[in-house]
């Protein structure tokens, strides 16, 4: 099947080569032209495990094409991808500019009937917002389908290719034909296909990621009580999480969620919510707990340093909002490092991937170490900031040796605890005992 996917950003980048690693032909195009050149050129404009090694492989047997001009691209396509940002207006609201410019482009440019489907992720409504703004600049009969992505960064690749389900929102027979054609290959193993209208579609996106993000909301609120009553919030998780109807996953406490989608999908149904007089009372509680939780870890080095971190040299492991991605959407180091230069510190950070993004929004402001043991290297303290493998079992002798103080606040809560009290470390996490009081 032709396939074109308009907008080659983390979402769209990732399904074009995805559809056509199952043969599709597969035309992604962008405005922004060097980046078209570049991934041309086979280089790819994003770090995500496993995409290059498809990316290459559907260049190179002609499945997949790059392009800035849109009438090329959906020339002869039957399904039109719109995977454009609907980033955050001043309101919380979700900006659809981008989604709604695009739809009224490619209806003054289609000849025969096609398939626009949103991809990006757009509150209720927009499906008929994209089917009024293309039915005023065409007579040409199309279908509009809400079909909502459920990547997570990191495994993105695995998740599209093998989905633990797929949501198709139409009315459109044809429409609904053709996804379930494009989307076969992808679920033989029985996972469903989940049709249904575009409203409930629309919803369900953000109703997946605003119930997640409660979850860790939650648990990041039980490991602060599990810290004034002397609980372990691992050993509360192991209990709760064996529950079938609560699951394991997301009930890692920390410090807050970030990233591209949780922060703004939260916002944006609590916006919607509010423009349909709903008060949506959970929603806005998880937003204040998050925004407090990326700060609870300066706050613990603060009161350690009896509230004086001038001069004070403060090295960071893990910039990326989550390990395997160099994403810093929202991520809570850049709210910590914030606070950290407030407060007069000095800060050296480390991360396998994220730092080249980092230095693109920060420059000079903070310092980059070309490996986690340069960044400790006399450092006052240390601060764990996202969970990447490599930080997982270091060399707790060299660290020691490395820092000027054996102190260590642990924002993912990578270490055993006895391994901290056997290593004479000061030892600070979430939700934990605290080590070498």
């Amino acid at each position: 099947m032709k396939i074109a996917v308009v907008g080659t950003g983390y979402v769209g980048l990732v399904t074009g080569t995805c559809l056509a690693e199952t043969g599709n032909q597969v035309i992604c195009v962008d405005i922004n032209e060097q980046k078209v050149k570049m991934m041309q050129d086979g280089k790819l404009p994003i770090y995500e495990p496993g995409l290059e090694l498809l990316f290459d492989r559907n260049i190179m047997q002609r499945r997949l094409h790059f392009t800035s001009n849109l009438a090329d691209a959906i020339k002869e396509a039957k399904i039109i991808f719109l995977a454009l940002p609907t980033p955050p207006g001043g309101d919380g609201s979700a900006d659809l500019s981008y989604v709604l410019g695009a739809a009224k482009d490619i209806a003054k440019l289609i000849t025969e009937f096609k398939v626009v489907v949103t991809k990006s992720t757009v509150p209720v409504g927009t499906a008929d917002k994209v089917t009024a703004i293309m039915k005023e600049n065409t007579t040409v009969d199309f279908a509009v389908v809400s079909n909502p992505e459920f990547l997570r960064e990191g495994v993105a690749v695995e998740d599209f290719m093998k989905p633990d389900r797929v949501v198709v929102g139409t009315s459109d027979e044809r429409a609904r034909k053709l996804m379930a054609e494009l989307y076969g290959p992808y679920v033989r193993q029985g996972n469903p296909i989940i049709f249904m209208d575009e409203r409930s579609s629309e919803l369900t996106k953000y109703a997946a990621n605003s119930f997640l993000a409660t979850k860790i909301s939650f648990m990041n609120e039980i490991a602060n009580l599990c810290e004034l009553v002397g609980a372990d919030v691992d050993m509360v998780r192991r209990g709760i999480g064996s529950d079938e109807r609560i699951g394991k996953r997301f009930l890692f406490s920390g410090i807050g969620y970030g990233g591209s989608c949780f922060p703004k999908d939260v916002q944006a149904l609590a916006k919607s919510a509010e423009e349909n007089q709903y008060d949506f009372k959970i929603l806005n509680s998880v937003m204040e707990v998050n925004t407090i939780q990326k700060k609870v870890l300066v706050e613990k080095v603060k009161k350690y340093f009896n509230n004086d971190l001038k001069g004070k040299k403060i090295a960071l492991w893990g910039l990326a909002f989550k390990p395997e991605t160099d994403d810093i959407r929202e991520a809570p180091a850049l709210y910590i490092i914030d606070e950290l230069l407030a407060a007069g510190a000095h800060v050296t950070a480390f991360d396998p991937e994220a730092m080249n993004n980092v230095k693109s929004l920060l420059g000079d402001k903070i310092n980059y170490a070309e490996d986690q043991y340069e960044a400790i290297t006399g450092a006052d303290t240390l601060l764990i900031v996202t969970e990447w493998s490599v930080f997982r079992t270091p060399d707790f002798d060299l660290m020691g040796s490395l820092l000027k103080n054996k102190v260590i606040f642990d924002g993912r809560n990578l270490y055993d605890l006895q391994k901290m009290i056997d290593g004479g470390y000061y030892y600070n996490s979430i939700g934990r005992k605290l080590i070498g009081e």
